[in-house]
């Protein structure tokens, strides 16, 4: 009988093969309408101005931003409380 961690386990190590096994290429008409930054990673036609360049940085910034902060209030948080719905629940 399988137990519940080595299901998990299985596919927790399907998953990463999945993903490492993966790989985006576009197609040859793609290629050719895409800028030369991006040839070769996606399909469709390339990004029309630098507005376009503009807000995909900014979405970047914005989600790093959140990444980090969600990963320092993981680590660190800064309630001290014991009575702390957090501690609560780490405490079960």
């Amino acid at each position: 009988m399988k137990t519940k961690q080595h299901i998990a386990e299985k596919y927790f190590l399907t998953a990463i093969l999945l993903l490492a096994g993966s790989k985006t290429i576009a197609c040859e008409a793609c290629k050719k309408q895409q800028p030369k930054v991006l040839q070769g990673i996606a399909h469709g036609p390339g990004p029309d101005n630098t507005w376009d360049y503009l807000i995909v940085a900014i979405m970047i910034a914005i989600t790093l931003y959140v990444l980090i902060a969600t990963i320092k209030c993981l680590v660190k948080p800064a309630e001290k409380d014991s009575q702390h719905i957090k501690n609560m629940i780490l405490n079960d």
